[in-house]
């Protein structure tokens, strides 16, 4: 996104006298000269010139980043297979301005999944929520129409609502501009007097936004006018899942599920060693999940990677209690969507883990379990998947964060695959074409 820069007026600017004083920094003068620390000056400037030196240097900055970042991209080859390959190495999950580019170019410029459609279910009801700098509200109208907008006020840019829920418009808190369901301005307190206001012009600006099965989806990036002229939900799906919707489909995700919970985790590592630990094709699962892999047949352990997605199954290897209780069931499927989502299908079960970058060094994994219809019941079944499900993530969460410790250390720059890691290996090839190309 570009910077824009505010710049005074150059007709009145008053020259500012200094007095003598001792420089702590380096500076521009009225000529573009360079005093260093020390020195001791009398000298005319321009608060023009205060003005072009610090945005000389912010640009200069910006473009050393950017030729930086483009060095640690070029540090993985995406060429190279995977029995020969080396990973991305550590400063793709420690360095900042690395994760800034990320933000603009794999988060804002596709498909997101953000939700799911049981929390816009009626008209009225909205949920809200941030992807990098972007904060966000979806919501239904009176006539069922799913809108997407961001959450932010067009007065003085507050955050116009949070969490989720019904409201039949949304106020400001901070003057009450209200806002109707389809984004459109219908009051401006105290705005009496003000010309040039024209209410149709400052209304909440639109994000575009899709359904697929139980899912919703934000594409920051999208021409939302000529969205809105060809909604087409099959061509999301191939935007988004390419020729793996079928394949999900038929696995038994869609929206028959019943909604049951939601657990959220935040995670000391960055976003991708969430996702790295996902894809390394069970690897992790006899040494880390005991309990996990005496339900599952690790020999049948399969992995397909298509345009942006990742499959891997796994046959089930436990049985079913005295009492029929089976969590796992006999097949388990674990899709992976490029660049953040997961859906994992097992048995009556289905649940989504959405990872959600809050910094280089820190993520947020966002779980949605979904049941089976005639099991909604069992408060025991559920009660006890919940609780094997959790000590999963806990046992991940330390893996993950121990990840991320040693991804810090200098003793570690890059790494190797496995051969079961070619999800992995796909993963990195395809954030590589995503950063190498704007």
């Amino acid at each position: 996104m570009a910077a824009i820069t505010t710049m005074l007026p150059t007709a009145e600017i008053p020259e500012i006298f200094t007095p003598v004083l001792r420089v702590t920094g380096k500076f521009c003068d009225s000529g573009g000269e360079i005093f260093s620390s020390g020195s001791r000056f009398r000298r005319r400037r321009s608060l023009r010139s205060i003005l072009s030196c610090r945005r000389d240097t912010s640009s200069s900055r910006r473009i050393a980043a950017v030729s930086e970042v483009r060095k640690l991209i070029d540090e993985f080859d995406p060429e190279i297979p995977v029995e020969w390959s080396a990973t991305p190495p550590s400063s793709w999950y420690t360095d900042p301005d690395f994760h800034r580019l990320e933000l603009d170019r794999v988060f804002y410029g596709g498909w997101q999944a953000v939700g799911f459609s049981e929390q816009i279910k009626e008209p009225h009801h909205f949920f809200t929520g941030r992807l990098g700098d972007v904060e966000y509200l979806v919501c239904r109208d009176d006539n069922g129409k799913v809108h997407a907008f961001h959450n932010v006020c067009s007065h003085h840019a507050s955050i116009l609502a949070s969490g989720s829920g019904k409201k039949s418009c949304f106020v400001c808190p901070y003057h009450g501009w209200t806002y109707g369901l389809s984004g459109s301005l219908v009051k401006a307190t105290r705005m009496t007097g003000i010309e040039n206001f024209y209410s149709q012009e400052m209304g909440l600006k639109p994000i575009s936004v899709a359904v697929w099965g139980p899912f919703v989806l934000l594409n920051m990036n999208q021409n939302t006018s000529n969205w809105e002229e060809f909604r087409n939900d099959d061509a999301v799906a191939k935007d988004w899942l390419g020729s793996s919707a079928n394949i999900l489909s038929q696995g038994g995700v869609d929206d028959s599920l019943s909604y049951i919970c939601r657990r959220e985790y935040t995670i000391d590592c960055n976003w991708k060693v969430f996702c790295d630990n996902y894809l390394d094709g069970g690897y992790h699962v006899p040494y880390a999940h005991k309990g996990l892999a005496s339900g599952l047949d690790l020999n049948s352990y399969s992995t397909t990677m298509l345009e942006r997605v990742s499959i891997q199954e796994c046959g089930g290897g436990s049985k079913a209690g005295e009492d029929g209780y089976d969590r796992l069931g006999s097949k388990a499927l674990y899709a992976f969507i490029y660049p953040n989502f997961m859906i994992n299908r097992y048995g009556p079960w289905m649940d989504t883990n959405l990872v959600i970058p809050l910094g280089p060094r820190k993520c947020k994994v966002v779980f949605d379990y979904f049941l089976e219809p005639f099991l909604k019941e069992d408060e025991s079944f559920i009660e006890r998947s919940l609780e094997e499900s959790e000590r999963v993530q806990m046992e991940d969460i330390v893996l993950c964060e121990n990840v991320q410790r040693g991804l810090e250390s200098p003793a570690y720059v890059k790494g190797r695959y496995a051969p079961v890691e070619e999800a992995m290996h796909h993963f990195h090839c395809l954030l590589h074409h995503n950063l190498s190309h704007s």
